[in-house]
């Protein structure tokens, strides 16, 4: 893997420089109020995660920070430039990639052409035949349409797709949701990759144990607000918070 990507190797979160900062994150779906003033950040080279219920707020924090959520306020952060009023396609050119929940494969292509669809927004985006290193079922299944594809083969096609647009930055929301447990697994190992090769993840994710296994610190999310935080050396310190806002 070292081999084939280029992204630099990842810095300890403790040297590590902040890449975005969220402060205030205020976003509205119309006339209802869903974030009310969101905190948080996240370092180069981490991967860090949202926890929290549905309907928490979560997927309403990446799209805010993608700028794909049109009511917003408050102060996002990336590495050191203010975006808070740029709009979505001028976000990825700074190098953010967002992978959503649904994947949005095309049913009609097949897998080479789902990958080609995305253009390279920056310098340093994944080859196909890097993502096939890093997804060999893709390569098995390349000339099968969106419709031929399982959960788990689209989840690999979606990632690897915004893996080719040279973003460092990724935002994955429920990678594995309905996945079969071998499937889970791959993409932890494939987030675990990514992150060595200096990768920074945000990740939103209800599968608490999937998130134990893969994320440098976590934050809890509630009622559109970020009530807690801690690091994964903490986990055990921070159980009965987690039984009363996850159920876990």
């Amino acid at each position: 893997m070292a081999d084939t990507l280029t992204a630099a190797p990842a810095s300890s979160s403790a040297n590590a420089k902040t890449v975005l900062e969220v402060r205030d994150l205020q976003a509205w779906y119309g006339e209802s109020h869903i974030l009310h003033g969101v905190n948080f950040d996240v370092k180069q080279g981490e991967v860090v995660t949202l926890l929290g219920r549905n309907g928490a707020g979560k997927t309403t924090t990446l799209k805010s920070i993608m700028g794909i959520i049109g009511k917003r306020s408050g102060s996002v952060k990336f590495e050191g430039n203010e975006i808070i009023k740029t709009a979505s396609d001028k976000i990825a050119k700074q190098g953010i990639a967002f992978c959503p929940e649904e994947r949005g494969i095309f049913s009609n292509l097949d897998v080479r052409e789902n990958l080609m669809l995305p253009p390279t927004i920056r310098p340093g985006g994944l080859s196909v035949e890097q993502i096939f290193e890093l997804f060999p079922n893709l390569k098995e299944r390349l000339n099968s349409q969106g419709t031929k594809l399982s959960g788990g083969e689209q989840q690999m096609l979606a990632i690897g797709r915004i893996l080719r647009t040279g973003a460092r930055f990724l935002m994955l929301d429920e990678p594995t949701e309905g996945l079969a447990p071998v499937i889970i697994q791959q993409i932890g190992h494939t987030i675990a990759r990514l992150k060595s090769e200096g990768f920074t993840i945000l990740l939103v994710e209800q599968n608490f144990r999937f998130a134990s296994t893969v994320a440098d610190r976590f934050y809890i999310v509630d009622h559109g607000q970020v009530v807690d935080g801690f690091a994964s050396s903490e986990l055990s310190a921070n159980m009965d918070k987690l039984h009363t806002y996850l159920g876990v």
